[in-house]
């Protein structure tokens, strides 16, 4: 038997609504969040497809998500590099620490 699964393709696809687990299916949620879980079940494909939503989905993961990782130059390090250790060079950060992917 396989648990193959379809994923959407493209930054446009919406993602899967059913939560699935191969074949146990399902979903553990406590009771109490059960409420918010339903309206967000509810909300979500409205809430997808609208362009504002897009945009600002997009510009977190741009952002604090990074991806694709930017990469930022650090002039006031590479300046201090350069006045205290006699380097020249050219500093540039990868903020993986924004990155709270697991």
């Amino acid at each position: 038997m396989s648990d193959k699964h379809e994923i959407p393709a493209g930054d446009d696809a919406s993602p899967p609504l059913v939560g699935d687990f191969g074949r146990f299916g399902g979903r553990y949620v406590s009771e109490t969040l059960m409420p918010a879980v339903e309206e967000l079940a509810r909300e979500w494909p409205r809430a997808w497809r609208d362009a504002a939503f897009q945009r600002e989905y997009h510009r977190i993961l741009r952002d604090y998500v990074g991806r694709p990782s930017p990469v930022s130059d650090a002039p006031r390090l590479s300046d201090d590099l350069r006045d205290r250790a006699g380097v020249d060079a050219r500093v540039l950060l990868k903020r993986e620490d924004l990155n709270h992917t697991g």
